[in-house]
């Protein structure tokens, strides 16, 4: 007998792709759908800050977990990539998406994890970017080739990483850190002081224990004010700090939302019959 069970799974990251897979390895004969915000095929994210900022004369190079033939062909999975999932009702099991589309689920998996913590009022001044996507990468990377003068905000793993891209171009990065000593909640303050002693020595100009006051431009990024009235020029500003979960599409969805989407031990949110896929 054929399988009329439709699952869907929305975000179409490592987690998105793993649980498509998943369920055909299981057994699962129905029809997936994955559902993805970017444009790109599944891909892997930590080389954005690393191989993808590195200087080279090549470009960048794919970081797509699977081809499109194995996800569609193989995997037998219909791919809706490019549109946002903007809300969820569970109780006639349908997901909306930002171009007006309703897809209609049977069992649905939630994956759209996380996304960069902003800074308010940044939002339409251009060379303001996050780096967690592919086109984030992508614009900062031409940024920096073009030799942009650079603030970074958050001397943490992505800061740092973005602030080695700029002085592999013999640019001299300007990183904004708020606390005393870089990353020491993450490794401490002696490996923290190590790390902010690496930062000095390379040329990078790092400015701890101050916070950005604004961001200032008219259209694009001109300068960041600190709190103690320091001004610097800028023409590329990242931002890295933190991440913060991706719920806000799930509101009104009667789901349990607590720093992220609370689950019992087999992942699942409660709201539902449990049926298993």
């Amino acid at each position: 007998m054929s399988d009329d069970r439709h699952l869907v799974v929305v975000g179409a990251s490592l987690a998105g792709l793993r649980a498509v897979e998943a369920a055909r390895t299981e057994g699962f004969e129905g029809r997936i759908t994955l559902i993805g915000a970017e444009r790109h095929l599944p891909y892997d994210r930590p080389p954005l800050s690393k191989a993808y900022l590195d200087k080279s004369d090549e470009g960048p190079v794919s970081t797509e977990f699977r081809a499109e033939s194995v996800i569609t062909d193989q995997l037998d999975v219909k791919l809706l990539l490019g549109t946002a999932a903007v809300g969820l009702d569970t109780a006639d099991r349908i997901v909306f998406l930002a171009d007006g589309r309703e897809v209609r689920y049977d069992a649905l998996v939630i994956a759209t994890g996380a996304q960069a913590r902003s800074l308010p009022g940044t939002a339409d001044l251009a060379g303001v970017h996050t780096l967690r996507t592919v086109d984030d990468a992508v614009s900062v990377r031409a940024a920096l080739d073009a030799g942009a003068r650079t603030v970074v905000i958050g001397a943490g793993f992505i800061g740092s990483e973005v602030a080695s891209g700029a002085r592999k171009r013999g640019l001299v990065p300007v990183v904004i850190e708020a606390l005393p000593t870089p990353l020491v909640r993450a490794v401490g303050q002696e490996m923290g002081a190590v790390l902010a002693s690496l930062h000095t020595r390379n040329g990078t100009d790092l400015r701890c224990g101050v916070g950005v006051a604004s961001i200032e431009g008219d259209g694009r990024v001109q300068r960041v004010v600190l709190e103690d009235g320091t001004v610097i020029d800028a023409d590329l500003v990242v931002v890295g700090a933190g991440a913060i979960p991706a719920v806000e599409w799930l509101e009104g969805a009667g789901l349990t939302i607590d720093n992220g989407v609370v689950c019992d031990e087999n992942l699942w949110t409660g709201v539902v019959p449990h049926r298993v896929v």
